[in-house]
């Protein structure tokens, strides 16, 4: 399994901030927000500039640079549904810390998204879904085959690929949360590196419970085998939650002060 690895979520064009920042390429607000995210545990960042259909390319190079360029070539995750902004990125991504994570393709009509990984020497995260959401896990445990047999026949190495269980929403899909912990346990069973936007869990809830049910969400995944996870680093209880798993799952070797490491 080895020690959970954290995607930093919070350089995205979903907030205003960073959404303003990239239009006007301004570094400061994506800069303090990669700080933040690194200095509180992040191994990679992913960097999400939405659709990117005007001057994608371009966005995506200036993005990954100014990362990598300010924080000792720390290892992205490169966010987008325009694959050529991803393709750019890459080229000019430095791998000395990791190699780049494609996010990402599905068994639909995002397949060739796993294209891109394997002709780029790059980790994709695959989600287990074709069209919107499966019906069950047996659904969900064919798109990966399919995604898997894709991928390998292209030469990728199946560490390389990452499966998404698909993290769906307590409120109104409460009753799918033991099937996501189930499905994280079979892709575990398998050898499968695992990950996911686990933040979708506790979407829609009042900010006063969503480290709380997000916390104990990762806990439980990690549990079952999941092996990363796209989050918000600054949650202080998340990783919390995190670092005392990694603890019990003998991943990390304790000391008093292991919450401070």
């Amino acid at each position: 399994m080895g020690k959970f690895i954290v995607i930093g979520e919070r350089i995205h064009c979903i907030s205003p901030v960073i959404k303003a920042a990239i239009e006007n390429k301004d570094p400061a607000p994506i800069l303090k927000r990669a700080k933040e995210q690194l200095e509180a545990g992040a191994t990679y960042l992913d960097l999400n500039i939405g659709p990117a259909e005007k001057n994608g390319e371009e966005i995506m190079q200036w993005g990954v640079k100014l990362l990598q360029e300010n924080f000792d070539n720390v290892p992205i995750a490169l966010d987008t549904a325009n694959k050529k902004a991803i393709e750019a990125g890459i080229k000019v991504y430095n791998r000395s810390k990791g190699k780049p994570i494609v996010n990402s393709a599905d068994a639909g009509d995002r397949i060739s998204y796993i294209d891109v990984a394997a002709g780029n020497d790059a980790i994709v995260i695959a989600l287990a879904s074709k069209a919107g959401v499966p019906s069950d896990n047996e659904e969900r445990q064919s798109y990966v085959m399919e995604m898997l047999e894709y991928g390998m026949n292209l030469g990728m190495d199946a560490a390389d690929m990452w499966f998404d269980p698909l993290f769906l929403v307590i409120k109104g899909m409460q009753e799918k949360q033991q099937e996501t912990l189930q499905f994280i346990g079979w892709l575990a069973e398998q050898g499968f590196n695992s990950t996911g936007g686990l933040s979708n869990v506790s979407n829609m809830m009042p900010k006063t419970l969503r480290p709380i049910v997000d916390s104990f969400m990762i806990a439980m995944c990690i549990s079952h085998g999941l092996t990363s996870a796209i989050v918000n680093p600054c949650d202080t209880q998340l990783m919390q939650g995190i670092k005392t798993a990694d603890i019990i799952m003998n991943q990390s070797l304790f000391s008093d002060s292991y919450l401070e490491l």
